[in-house]
């Protein structure tokens, strides 16, 4: 997949790929699984890599974006990396030093989308773009309510370009998607599988998405996995998935997701699934007591 091809372009005029690689891991897993992992993305052909501070894997993805482009697999131009700005961070002065303290991580120049984790001002943000530290500036788990505020804020200089939130085949987020084509902003999505269910985030007893016998049904008529079309039905819709794994031929098998369309009766039997069931409740994340609150700027 080439930073040219199967694209949304973005209400400041770059381009994001249609689907990302997430990075996410939980405590249990070592960093050095990350690095691994991030370095077998760029290697199937993954272009759009997410992150954040939070995740404490900022330092191991640019390690491997590092010894990509070293290697020639590829250039830091076709890339299009995400990082995110924590909650401790949100007095106005601390922005820029967590957003370089960042880049220092990734060892990069610039990141191409920087988010706010959570809602948080946004004026800092838009200096950082200015600074030429960001290409394009966006938000995450932000409702309608908290969007429509941004957007309505005297002298709003850049717009966010995305709204990066759960969202998959239990919890569609119809009117949300809605309400951001309607000001020309991307919708992101994590969770797009129903999120890997790590033990510290998510109930065990909650539904296995990949299980569902309607998308089982569905996956089966299309001669498709479960997964594939869990990712095209958000990408038909215009949202751009993030999906994550650690598997080399999961990682593989992902990218098929622009190899096929799913038909209109297809997507209606997809759109009935929805419950507004969310695997990661946003203020869930931010309470709790393992997330992590490591450094302070």
């Amino acid at each position: 997949m080439s930073s040219k091809q199967h694209c949304v372009k973005l209400n400041d005029g770059h381009l994001i790929p249609a689907l990302g690689f997430g990075t996410y891991k939980p405590k249990e897993v070592p960093k050095s699984k990350s690095l691994e992992a991030a370095c077998l993305a760029l290697d199937v052909g993954y272009r759009h890599v997410d992150t954040a501070y939070a995740y404490q894997v900022e330092e191991e993805i640019g390690q491997a974006i590092q010894s990509k482009i070293k290697a020639g697999v590829v250039k830091r131009e076709d890339l299009f990396i995400t990082t995110k700005l924590w909650c401790t961070c949100f007095r106005p002065e601390l922005v820029k030093p967590a957003l370089e303290k960042s880049l220092k991580k990734l060892q990069l120049d610039y990141v191409d989308l920087y988010i706010m984790h959570y809602p948080v001002p946004m004026k800092r943000l838009e200096e950082c773009k200015d600074a030429g530290l960001v290409k394009s500036i966006g938000v995450s788990n932000f409702n309608h309510r908290q969007l429509e505020r941004i957007l309505n804020k005297p002298g709003l200089k850049y717009k966010p370009v995305c709204n990066q939130v759960e969202c998959h085949l239990y919890l569609n987020q119809r009117k949300l998607l809605d309400y951001c084509e309607s000001k020309d902003i991307v919708l992101v999505a994590y969770g797009a599988l129903g999120t890997q269910r790590y033990k510290e985030w998510v109930d065990q007893n909650s539904p296995v998405l990949l299980n569902d016998p309607v998308l089982c049904d569905v996956a089966k008529k299309n001669k498709r996995s479960p997964a594939l079309i869990a990712l095209r039905y958000l990408i038909q819709r215009g949202i751009v998935p993030l999906a994550q794994s650690f598997k080399e031929n999961e990682m593989r098998e992902n990218l098929q997701v622009f190899g096929f369309q799913l038909s209109p009766e297809d997507m209606k039997t997809l759109d009935g699934l929805n419950k507004n069931f969310r695997y990661l409740p946003a203020e869930f994340l931010v309470d709790h007591p393992e997330y992590p609150f490591v450094e302070e700027y």
